[in-house]
């Protein structure tokens, strides 16, 4: 029987990994989408982003020679690339994970990345959209590559859009569950302090012989004798050794 308690988007250790039911994901196959996008970004600049003119000997960006948007996605595509890998394996792992903390790292991890390369793909997209609008000469520029760029930034925007979704939602599913499973023990309010618990109920008396008073007290002066023997004061009577 399968147990449907889950932590943070992924089944209680112990449950073994499922691998049909890993891939059918959404963000399983969203995540690949994203890493397929991500090469098809890179590849295509580095294969088809450089160009040079009839007149120069020094290649250019084919985005209005500007190659600070080539650097750009390139750089953001082979991250992209690698972090695929990465949260792949992660999500791979999270049900072997038997540490609620652990997993909530690791869902904030993919949380955090997922929202700022949501922001960097935006970025990405506008920026190669804009230069290319502005580049002036377009004789010799292979417009498929620079095409593949432009489009698939945007899908890449999409995807991480959806990974970023998907987190929040693995993120908030572990908040509930541990807000449904948590309850603080009811207070007494009657009393500021708590309760001693280590007083016994019943009173055991002490088994130790109390001490009684049989004799006269050895360190009790003797009464006033008004009329004292004046040869016992003068009598003196050596020590004995």
């Amino acid at each position: 029987m399968e147990s449907n308690s889950v932590a943070y988007g992924a089944s209680l250790a112990g449950a073994g990994f499922d691998l049909i039911k890993f891939i059918k994901q959404p963000q399983t196959i969203t995540r690949f989408l994203s890493w397929v996008f991500s090469i098809v970004v890179f590849a295509s600049i580095t294969a088809e982003g450089y160009v040079n003119g009839p007149n120069q000997p020094d290649v250019k960006c084919v985005f209005n020679g500007n190659d600070g948007v080539c650097r750009y996605g390139v750089g953001i595509g082979v991250i992209a690339f690698l972090a695929c890998v990465a949260f792949l394996l992660a999500d791979a792992l999270l049900p072997s994970m038997s540490s609620a903390q652990e997993r909530k790292y690791v869902v904030l991890a993919d949380l955090g990345f997922s929202g700022i390369w949501t922001f960097l793909w935006f970025v990405c997209f506008c920026l190669t959209a804009d230069q290319w609008m502005k580049t002036l000469n377009t004789a010799g520029i292979p417009t498929d590559g620079v095409h593949a760029v432009i489009a698939f930034s945007f899908f890449s925007l999409a995807s991480w859009g959806a990974l970023t979704y998907f987190a929040l939602v693995r993120f908030r599913q572990g908040v509930g569950d541990v807000g449904r499973s948590y309850a603080d023990p009811p207070t007494d309010i009657t009393s500021p302090y708590a309760p001693a618990t280590d007083i016994p109920s019943t009173y055991v008396p002490s088994t130790y012989p109390s001490f009684q008073n049989t004799g006269p007290d050895v360190y009790q002066q003797p009464p006033f004798n008004p009329n004292p023997d004046p040869s016992d004061q003068n009598r003196y009577q050596p020590p004995v050794y």
